[in-house]
């Protein structure tokens, strides 16, 4: 989802070409269509209430971080990809 907010800024910015940001949000889109979506529930919330507790992370990511607690629960070798590295320090101990 950050990377699809990402292409408005890049394309005011006018530091990239308009088909390297189409082609972007091509890739994008293809990535999207193998995604599967997990619901807000309360118990992501709860998670990440406590995930987030003695962290810097802010609460989407505190919130990305719970639904990835959670996943990884049902998809074992799941690993979290990011270049934040609040949430990539936050996820060592999870």
């Amino acid at each position: 989802m950050e990377a699809s907010c990402a292409i408005p800024r890049l394309r005011h910015l006018g530091q990239i070409s308009e088909s390297r940001l189409a082609d972007a949000e091509h890739k994008i889109e293809e990535l999207w269509a193998r995604c599967e979506l997990w619901e807000l529930t309360p118990e992501v919330c709860e998670m990440a209430r406590r995930v987030g507790k003695g962290t810097s992370l802010r609460a989407l990511d505190a919130l990305y971080l719970a639904t990835f607690v959670l996943a990884r629960r049902t998809i074992g070798d799941l690993e979290l990809v990011t270049v934040d590295t609040r949430l990539a320090n936050a996820v060592r101990p999870a």
